[in-house]
């Protein structure tokens, strides 16, 4: 299967450190060696990196592995492919506009007899995988809820949440959906969490030997979330959620959670 990262930031924070630990289970550490692609928002503007080849030996990855784009919200994946070639338009994450705004979409796990359930009337997948079509699918139920106006934040993210319960006895649906005011991450199977504030300590990436004191790269005033699938580092303690857990980070912080119950 694939994996999923994001980010959520109360301050323009740069992504390096945890993207350097991701980028090797893309062929190296990891066998997701079938593409990779990363979203950074800037205000309602956002700058995508895809290649589809591994990421751990990939020159555009290690480009934004030194380059330090600061954002609120960022979302990435690196990709087992399961369904649909290996190709650029089947790497995610993948973007469409709602609203006004990219709305940015990273999938992991594998869904089965979904092409009547998630079939769509207007918005078509441009690439060929099940998780593309979920993400057509749950904009273009958005757009029959809600209309032509973005909700508030808390309908909105229960009724995603609705949504993803919808798909997820298809098969495994771990997902990450951003409009770059918010992260929102549904637990099917396998996702972590870990919010890092004040005081700030020193990390270790499990897949390199990098290590980074955050005290010497923030101010007492920040707060940076990250969700991954599985734990980037070895020294912090992170959050595994349970299934059917969702939850919605603005600017670093939980505004709204859930369960399979809610």
């Amino acid at each position: 299967m694939c994996e999923l990262l994001a980010m959520s930031a109360n301050v323009p924070t740069d992504i390096c450190f945890s993207f350097a630990g991701l980028m090797q289970r893309g062929g190296n550490t990891g066998p997701h060696r079938d593409g990779w692609g990363i979203t950074f928002y800037e205000g309602k503007g956002c700058r995508t990196f895809k290649d589809p080849q591994p990421s751990f030996d990939s020159e555009i990855a290690k480009l934004v592995s030194n380059y330090p784009i600061k954002s609120e919200a960022v979302v990435c994946h690196i990709r087992q492919a399961n369904a649909g070639a290996v190709s650029l338009e089947n790497t995610h994450p993948f973007s469409r506009e709602l609203w006004g705004r990219n709305f940015t979409y990273a999938h992991n796990g594998q869904l089965a007899n979904y092409q009547e359930i998630l079939k769509t009337h207007k918005l078509l997948s441009i690439g060929c995988t099940d998780s593309e079509q979920a993400f057509v699918w749950i904009l273009e139920q958005l757009r029959v809820k809600f209309g032509d106006s973005r909700p508030e934040q808390e309908p909105l993210f229960k009724f995603l949440a609705s949504l993803c319960r919808l798909i997820d006895p298809l098969g495994v649906f771990n997902l990450i959906l951003s409009d770059g005011e918010f992260i929102f991450a549904y637990c099917s199977n396998n996702l972590h969490w870990i919010t890092r504030r004040a005081p700030f300590g020193p990390a270790k990436l499990i897949d390199t030997d990098v290590a980074i004191d955050f005290k010497k790269e923030t101010t007492e005033n920040d707060v940076v979330t990250v969700i991954a699938t599985q734990p980037l580092t070895a020294d912090e303690t992170w959050i595994k959620l349970k299934a059917g857990d969702w939850l919605a980070f603005v600017k670093g912080e939980i505004a709204f959670s859930g369960n399979r119950l809610s």
